[in-house]
């Protein structure tokens, strides 16, 4: 386990590694003629915002998440509709997914440094459990359904006319936060068993040696009832309960292996629900794989995931960040965002979300440069 620096707020983040290049913005709606759980959601298609390197001539403007006249995230620059880079080869592709709630843009942060170093990145609006559109229960529990969002938008992006030719399909890679950390880990063969969850999220949240077979008897539940899912319900078990009643075919299928053979590396930042990710699929896994997540993170304890990732994938490496929550991962706060978006803001007094962000994005280029052999 590697303990890293954080640069605290009197401290100006790292300049980024490797080739800096002007990022493109651009929009995809992927709709996958296969049928598919959509998790209840009303809108059937994966709604992808995607950066890109694009030509120096390129202007870049802000981009933020939120009313235009009051936004509450930054999103990072970027020039919308930008001519791509002019390249000898195509790029390599790293498909991200967003956390609980979230949203493809939340992902903004890392996606721009990696179109600045040279990768095309693509993150997706998960159905059903994206801040979009109304969450579904479905959108909340199934995670495992998130690893085949990330596979068609894979085939979406190899299929489109722009984005096709220019991707290099033998350097594909996933990452993703929090419960898209989980997503990325599923596509590299990670399978779940949800009676680990379901054991621990009984009603009410109680902890019972015993009904958990001595794993979790001393674990904080706070993943039981994470603040997203308060429209949904009072905690995981009502909200599977809700789920069984649409979705018994995929609940079934939640063990099986969603293993997509294009991804060949893995960047989980923060992973949630780590623990019902089976040991023997994750010693059994070859690719390589970096987890970072943060010291004080009270949403995804490092004990229960990153830290058991690492243990269980070999060969893995984990970066521990200091004083580091789960929420600074998400994109940097306006003032307006600090004063309305409550614990989704509010990061310890010694973390400067932008230097956290420089630090994470400069380590995931190191790896994925490492892991495609770029």
């Amino acid at each position: 386990m590697l303990m890293a620096g954080v640069a605290g707020a009197g401290m100006r983040p790292k300049a980024p590694v490797g080739p800096v290049n002007h990022v493109g913005l651009e929009e995809r709606v992927f709709h996958p003629k296969a049928p598919r759980n959509w998790r209840g959601a009303e809108e059937k298609d994966l709604r992808c915002t995607i950066w890109y390197p694009a030509v120096d001539a390129a202007v870049e403007v802000k981009q933020v998440i939120g009313p235009p006249d009051a936004p509450l995230f930054e999103a990072g620059m970027a020039s919308p509709h930008a001519e791509f880079a002019p390249s000898l080869s195509p790029f390599p592709l790293v498909v991200l997914s967003h956390g609980t709630g979230g949203s493809a843009e939340q992902m903004a942060w890392l996606g721009t440094a990696l179109a600045k170093a040279g990768y095309i990145a693509v993150a997706v609006d998960h159905p059903g459990n994206n801040s979009h559109a109304p969450p579904t229960a479905e959108g909340f529990v199934l995670w495992w359904e998130r690893a085949t969002d990330l596979s068609e938008v894979i085939d979406g992006m190899l299929a489109d006319k722009e984005f096709g030719p220019r991707i290099d399909t033998s350097r594909v890679a996933a990452a993703g936060f929090s419960i898209g950390g989980y997503a990325a880990l599923a596509m590299a063969g990670a399978q779940t068993d949800i009676s680990d969850a379901t054991a621990l999220c009984r009603v009410g949240g109680a902890k019972d040696t015993e009904a958990t077979g001595g794993d979790h008897g001393d674990r904080d539940t706070t993943v039981c009832h994470v603040p997203e899912m308060k429209a949904l319900g009072q905690n995981f078990d009502e909200v599977l309960r809700t789920a069984r009643k649409t979705s018994g075919e995929s609940l079934a299928r939640s063990g099986e292996s969603y293993r997509d053979a294009r991804v060949k590396a893995v960047f989980a930042i923060a992973p949630a629900m780590g623990f019902t990710l089976t040991q023997e699929s994750l010693h059994a896994m070859k690719l390589p794989v970096e987890v970072v997540v943060g010291s004080a993170d009270r949403i995804a304890v490092a004990r229960d995931n990153a830290d058991y990732i690492h243990e269980y994938v070999r060969g893995s490496k984990e970066t521990v960040l200091p004083n580091v929550g789960h929420y600074p991962f998400l994109d940097t706060c306006t003032a307006e965002g600090k004063t309305k978006m409550g614990v989704y803001c509010a990061d310890d007094a010694s973390v400067n979300r932008d230097a956290v962000h420089a630090q994470v994005a400069e380590e995931a280029v190191r790896f994925l440069d490492r892991a495609l052999r770029m």
